[in-house]
Protein backbone atom coordinates (compact mmCIF):
# COMPACT_ATOMS: atom_id res chain seq x y z
CA UNK A 1 0.00 0.00 0.00
CA UNK A 2 3.28 2.57 0.83
CA UNK A 3 4.41 1.53 -2.74
CA UNK A 4 1.51 2.29 -4.44
CA UNK A 5 0.85 5.40 -2.66
CA UNK A 6 4.26 6.57 -3.37
CA UNK A 7 4.04 5.71 -6.77
CA UNK A 8 0.61 7.37 -7.23
CA UNK A 9 2.23 10.94 -5.78
CA UNK A 10 5.28 10.42 -7.93
CA UNK A 11 3.26 10.44 -11.06
CA UNK A 12 1.15 12.98 -9.64
CA UNK A 13 4.16 15.31 -8.71
CA UNK A 14 6.25 14.50 -12.71
CA UNK A 15 2.11 15.40 -14.15
CA UNK A 16 1.85 19.13 -12.56
CA UNK A 17 5.49 19.50 -12.52
CA UNK A 18 5.36 19.08 -16.33
CA UNK A 19 2.13 21.43 -17.07
CA UNK A 20 3.66 23.88 -14.82
CA UNK A 21 7.03 24.03 -16.68
CA UNK A 22 4.88 24.09 -20.00
CA UNK A 23 2.49 26.98 -18.77
CA UNK A 24 5.57 29.04 -18.44
CA UNK A 25 6.82 28.53 -21.65
CA UNK A 26 3.79 29.63 -23.50
CA UNK A 27 3.34 32.47 -21.21
CA UNK A 28 6.91 33.69 -22.28
CA UNK A 29 6.00 33.35 -25.64
CA UNK A 30 2.64 35.03 -25.25
CA UNK A 31 0.93 32.32 -27.07
CA UNK A 32 -2.34 29.78 -25.71
CA UNK A 33 -2.65 26.87 -26.09
CA UNK A 34 -6.10 24.80 -25.58
CA UNK A 35 -6.58 21.44 -24.72
CA UNK A 36 -7.21 18.62 -27.31
CA UNK A 37 -9.61 15.53 -26.89
CA UNK A 38 -10.19 15.69 -23.27
CA UNK A 39 -12.39 12.78 -24.70
CA UNK A 40 -12.43 11.32 -28.55
CA UNK A 41 -16.05 12.31 -28.65
CA UNK A 42 -18.59 13.88 -27.76
CA UNK A 43 -20.11 10.91 -25.61
CA UNK A 44 -18.21 9.43 -22.90
CA UNK A 45 -20.17 6.01 -22.97
CA UNK A 46 -23.52 6.92 -23.25
CA UNK A 47 -23.67 9.94 -21.62
CA UNK A 48 -22.61 13.89 -22.80
CA UNK A 49 -18.55 14.71 -22.91
CA UNK A 50 -17.55 17.54 -22.34
CA UNK A 51 -16.83 17.86 -25.91
CA UNK A 52 -19.01 19.51 -28.76
CA UNK A 53 -19.05 18.47 -32.53
CA UNK A 54 -15.93 20.01 -34.58
CA UNK A 55 -16.28 23.61 -36.26
CA UNK A 56 -18.22 22.51 -39.63
CA UNK A 57 -18.28 18.80 -38.89
CA UNK A 58 -21.30 16.12 -39.62
CA UNK A 59 -20.89 13.48 -37.53
CA UNK A 60 -23.09 10.17 -37.61
CA UNK A 61 -23.52 8.57 -34.45
CA UNK A 62 -25.31 4.97 -34.23
CA UNK A 63 -25.66 3.52 -30.98
CA UNK A 64 -26.64 -0.10 -31.04
CA UNK A 65 -26.87 -2.26 -27.99
CA UNK A 66 -28.07 -5.84 -27.50
CA UNK A 67 -30.11 -7.80 -25.36
CA UNK A 68 -28.80 -8.96 -21.36
CA UNK A 69 -26.10 -11.64 -21.22
CA UNK A 70 -28.04 -13.17 -18.67
CA UNK A 71 -31.05 -14.25 -21.54
CA UNK A 72 -29.10 -17.55 -21.84
CA UNK A 73 -28.14 -19.27 -24.92
CA UNK A 74 -31.32 -19.19 -26.30
CA UNK A 75 -31.33 -15.73 -27.15
CA UNK A 76 -27.83 -16.06 -27.90
CA UNK A 77 -26.64 -14.19 -24.71
CA UNK A 78 -28.33 -11.03 -25.87
CA UNK A 79 -27.29 -10.86 -29.47
CA UNK A 80 -31.08 -11.80 -30.77
CA UNK A 81 -32.48 -8.53 -29.43
CA UNK A 82 -31.02 -5.31 -29.98
CA UNK A 83 -32.07 -1.30 -29.17
CA UNK A 84 -30.85 1.12 -31.58
CA UNK A 85 -30.33 5.19 -31.57
CA UNK A 86 -29.25 6.81 -34.76
CA UNK A 87 -28.21 10.52 -34.71
CA UNK A 88 -27.02 13.33 -36.57
CA UNK A 89 -24.27 15.61 -34.89
CA UNK A 90 -23.13 19.54 -36.34
CA UNK A 91 -20.87 21.92 -35.11
CA UNK A 92 -21.75 25.35 -35.39
CA UNK A 93 -18.64 26.71 -34.70
CA UNK A 94 -16.17 25.83 -32.37
CA UNK A 95 -18.49 26.57 -29.36
CA UNK A 96 -22.14 25.15 -30.55
CA UNK A 97 -23.26 21.87 -31.34
CA UNK A 98 -26.55 20.32 -32.58
CA UNK A 99 -27.87 17.25 -32.78
CA UNK A 100 -30.65 14.92 -33.59
CA UNK A 101 -31.61 11.37 -33.06
CA UNK A 102 -34.04 8.80 -33.17
CA UNK A 103 -33.92 5.75 -30.76
CA UNK A 104 -35.95 2.48 -31.37
CA UNK A 105 -36.32 2.64 -27.06
CA UNK A 106 -39.87 3.91 -26.83
CA UNK A 107 -40.20 5.03 -30.29
CA UNK A 108 -38.37 8.72 -29.07
CA UNK A 109 -37.01 11.11 -31.13
CA UNK A 110 -34.49 13.58 -29.52
CA UNK A 111 -32.85 16.71 -30.39
CA UNK A 112 -29.87 18.76 -28.72
CA UNK A 113 -28.21 22.06 -28.17
CA UNK A 114 -24.53 22.10 -26.62
CA UNK A 115 -22.92 25.13 -25.53
CA UNK A 116 -18.99 25.00 -24.89
CA UNK A 117 -18.68 27.75 -21.99
CA UNK A 118 -14.91 27.43 -21.11
CA UNK A 119 -12.06 25.47 -22.58
CA UNK A 120 -9.24 24.28 -20.53
CA UNK A 121 -6.09 26.20 -22.17
CA UNK A 122 -2.55 27.13 -20.51
CA UNK A 123 0.23 29.96 -21.46
CA UNK A 124 -1.56 33.53 -22.05
CA UNK A 125 -4.80 32.38 -20.98
CA UNK A 126 -4.33 29.72 -17.85
CA UNK A 127 -8.03 28.11 -17.74
CA UNK A 128 -7.78 24.98 -14.84
CA UNK A 129 -10.93 23.07 -16.88
CA UNK A 130 -13.26 23.39 -19.46
CA UNK A 131 -17.24 23.19 -18.80
CA UNK A 132 -20.35 22.70 -21.27
CA UNK A 133 -24.07 23.50 -20.87
CA UNK A 134 -26.37 20.66 -22.30
CA UNK A 135 -30.21 20.61 -22.86
CA UNK A 136 -32.34 18.07 -25.12
CA UNK A 137 -36.13 17.67 -25.43
CA UNK A 138 -37.48 13.92 -26.36
CA UNK A 139 -40.41 12.80 -27.49
CA UNK A 140 -41.97 9.86 -26.82
CA UNK A 141 -43.91 8.67 -29.98
CA UNK A 142 -44.89 4.56 -29.13
CA UNK A 143 -48.83 3.77 -29.32
CA UNK A 144 -51.02 3.72 -26.29
CA UNK A 145 -51.79 0.27 -24.86
CA UNK A 146 -55.34 1.29 -24.84
CA UNK A 147 -56.54 2.85 -28.31
CA UNK A 148 -59.04 4.17 -26.40
CA UNK A 149 -57.38 6.16 -23.62
CA UNK A 150 -57.07 9.95 -24.34
CA UNK A 151 -53.21 10.98 -25.92
CA UNK A 152 -52.33 14.17 -25.47
CA UNK A 153 -48.83 15.75 -26.78
CA UNK A 154 -47.16 17.10 -24.04
CA UNK A 155 -47.60 14.06 -21.94
CA UNK A 156 -44.92 12.43 -24.40
CA UNK A 157 -42.23 14.99 -23.80
CA UNK A 158 -39.42 14.83 -21.65
CA UNK A 159 -36.31 17.68 -21.22
CA UNK A 160 -32.41 16.75 -19.70
CA UNK A 161 -30.20 19.86 -19.02
CA UNK A 162 -26.66 19.23 -17.83
CA UNK A 163 -24.09 20.90 -16.35
CA UNK A 164 -20.13 19.21 -17.36
CA UNK A 165 -17.13 20.08 -15.65
CA UNK A 166 -14.34 18.21 -16.98
CA UNK A 167 -9.98 18.68 -16.56
CA UNK A 168 -7.96 16.90 -18.81
CA UNK A 169 -4.33 15.52 -16.59
CA UNK A 170 -1.72 15.51 -18.53
CA UNK A 171 -1.89 13.45 -21.83
CA UNK A 172 -3.36 10.13 -20.29
CA UNK A 173 -5.92 10.75 -17.96
CA UNK A 174 -9.63 13.02 -18.35
CA UNK A 175 -11.98 13.30 -15.87
CA UNK A 176 -15.68 14.95 -15.72
CA UNK A 177 -17.93 15.45 -13.74
CA UNK A 178 -22.10 16.44 -15.03
CA UNK A 179 -25.02 17.15 -12.57
CA UNK A 180 -28.02 16.20 -14.29
CA UNK A 181 -31.77 17.57 -14.15
CA UNK A 182 -34.38 15.78 -16.25
CA UNK A 183 -37.88 16.40 -16.22
CA UNK A 184 -40.95 14.52 -17.58
CA UNK A 185 -44.33 15.87 -17.90
CA UNK A 186 -46.24 12.55 -17.44
CA UNK A 187 -45.11 10.06 -14.65
CA UNK A 188 -46.08 6.72 -13.51
CA UNK A 189 -47.60 7.04 -10.22
CA UNK A 190 -48.41 10.76 -8.27
CA UNK A 191 -45.89 9.57 -5.72
CA UNK A 192 -42.83 9.66 -8.73
CA UNK A 193 -41.19 13.63 -9.13
CA UNK A 194 -41.60 14.74 -12.68
CA UNK A 195 -38.37 16.37 -11.54
CA UNK A 196 -35.35 14.02 -11.33
CA UNK A 197 -31.69 15.08 -10.26
CA UNK A 198 -28.89 12.91 -10.72
CA UNK A 199 -24.88 13.55 -10.36
CA UNK A 200 -22.61 11.78 -12.96
CA UNK A 201 -18.85 11.15 -13.47
CA UNK A 202 -16.97 9.85 -16.71
CA UNK A 203 -12.72 8.82 -16.93
CA UNK A 204 -10.79 8.23 -19.52
CA UNK A 205 -7.60 6.66 -19.31
CA UNK A 206 -6.02 6.80 -22.26
CA UNK A 207 -3.58 4.16 -23.14
CA UNK A 208 -2.23 5.12 -26.82
CA UNK A 209 -2.75 7.62 -29.81
CA UNK A 210 -5.50 5.16 -30.86
CA UNK A 211 -6.91 2.96 -27.71
CA UNK A 212 -8.83 4.67 -24.45
CA UNK A 213 -10.39 3.24 -21.83
CA UNK A 214 -13.91 4.99 -20.67
CA UNK A 215 -16.01 4.62 -17.11
CA UNK A 216 -19.12 6.08 -16.66
CA UNK A 217 -21.23 6.32 -13.58
CA UNK A 218 -24.85 8.04 -12.95
CA UNK A 219 -26.27 8.54 -9.55
CA UNK A 220 -29.92 8.75 -9.54
CA UNK A 221 -30.67 10.31 -6.14
CA UNK A 222 -33.08 8.20 -3.69
CA UNK A 223 -36.29 9.40 -3.10
CA UNK A 224 -37.28 10.70 -6.11
CA UNK A 225 -38.32 7.49 -7.82
CA UNK A 226 -41.51 4.99 -6.80
CA UNK A 227 -40.52 2.54 -9.05
CA UNK A 228 -37.16 0.10 -8.48
CA UNK A 229 -34.49 2.13 -10.46
CA UNK A 230 -30.55 1.20 -10.94
CA UNK A 231 -27.73 3.76 -11.28
CA UNK A 232 -26.17 3.51 -14.96
CA UNK A 233 -22.64 2.07 -14.95
CA UNK A 234 -20.53 1.41 -18.24
CA UNK A 235 -17.26 0.71 -19.47
CA UNK A 236 -15.78 1.24 -22.48
CA UNK A 237 -13.05 0.61 -25.10
CA UNK A 238 -13.02 3.41 -27.69
CA UNK A 239 -10.78 2.91 -30.80
CA UNK A 240 -9.80 6.41 -32.98
CA UNK A 241 -8.93 5.64 -36.55
CA UNK A 242 -9.17 8.71 -38.94
CA UNK A 243 -12.62 10.02 -38.84
CA UNK A 244 -13.96 7.05 -37.10
CA UNK A 245 -14.42 6.89 -32.96
CA UNK A 246 -15.69 3.35 -32.12
CA UNK A 247 -16.47 2.42 -28.72
CA UNK A 248 -17.00 -1.61 -27.75
CA UNK A 249 -18.90 -0.95 -24.32
CA UNK A 250 -20.94 -3.11 -21.44
CA UNK A 251 -23.26 -1.17 -19.26
CA UNK A 252 -26.61 -2.03 -17.22
CA UNK A 253 -28.51 0.21 -19.59
CA UNK A 254 -30.91 -0.81 -22.38
CA UNK A 255 -31.55 3.01 -23.39
CA UNK A 256 -29.19 5.09 -25.13
CA UNK A 257 -30.52 8.67 -25.03
CA UNK A 258 -30.49 10.63 -21.17
CA UNK A 259 -34.14 10.61 -19.93
CA UNK A 260 -33.80 6.52 -20.23
CA UNK A 261 -30.72 5.62 -19.11
CA UNK A 262 -30.20 8.14 -16.51
CA UNK A 263 -33.61 7.57 -14.90
CA UNK A 264 -34.88 4.43 -16.00
CA UNK A 265 -32.04 1.82 -15.62
CA UNK A 266 -32.92 -1.54 -14.36
CA UNK A 267 -30.33 -3.75 -15.02
CA UNK A 268 -28.45 -4.72 -12.14
CA UNK A 269 -24.56 -5.82 -12.96
CA UNK A 270 -24.25 -8.41 -10.34
CA UNK A 271 -27.45 -10.37 -11.44
CA UNK A 272 -25.92 -10.66 -15.30
CA UNK A 273 -28.07 -7.96 -16.52
CA UNK A 274 -25.35 -6.50 -18.63
CA UNK A 275 -25.91 -5.16 -22.22
CA UNK A 276 -23.07 -5.33 -25.08
CA UNK A 277 -23.25 -2.51 -27.34
CA UNK A 278 -21.43 -0.48 -29.21
CA UNK A 279 -20.66 3.42 -30.78
CA UNK A 280 -20.02 4.52 -34.06
CA UNK A 281 -19.23 8.26 -34.42
CA UNK A 282 -18.17 8.84 -38.50
CA UNK A 283 -17.05 12.37 -38.82
CA UNK A 284 -17.69 14.43 -42.14
CA UNK A 285 -16.26 17.96 -42.84
CA UNK A 286 -18.62 20.06 -44.17
CA UNK A 287 -16.72 23.63 -43.68
CA UNK A 288 -13.11 23.82 -43.20
CA UNK A 289 -12.23 26.73 -41.20
CA UNK A 290 -10.78 30.16 -42.76
CA UNK A 291 -7.28 30.33 -43.05
CA UNK A 292 -5.97 33.86 -41.07
CA UNK A 293 -3.59 35.19 -43.22
CA UNK A 294 -0.72 36.91 -41.30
Amino acid sequence: MKIFLLSFCLINSWILCSQTTDTLRHKRSGSTIYTEETFKSSRVILGQSIETPPNGALTILISHHFGALNTGAYELFGLDQASTRIGLEYGINDFIGVGIGRSTYRKTFDGYLKFRVLRQSKGKRNMPLSISVFGNMAVNTLKLSDPKEKDYFDARLSYCTELILARKFGKVFSLQIASTWVHKNLVATPEDHNNLFSIGTGISFRISDVISLNGEYHYLISGQHLSEVTNSVSISCDIKTGQHVFQLFLTNSQGNFEQAFITETAGKWYNGDIYFGFNIHRLFTLKYPKVQKK
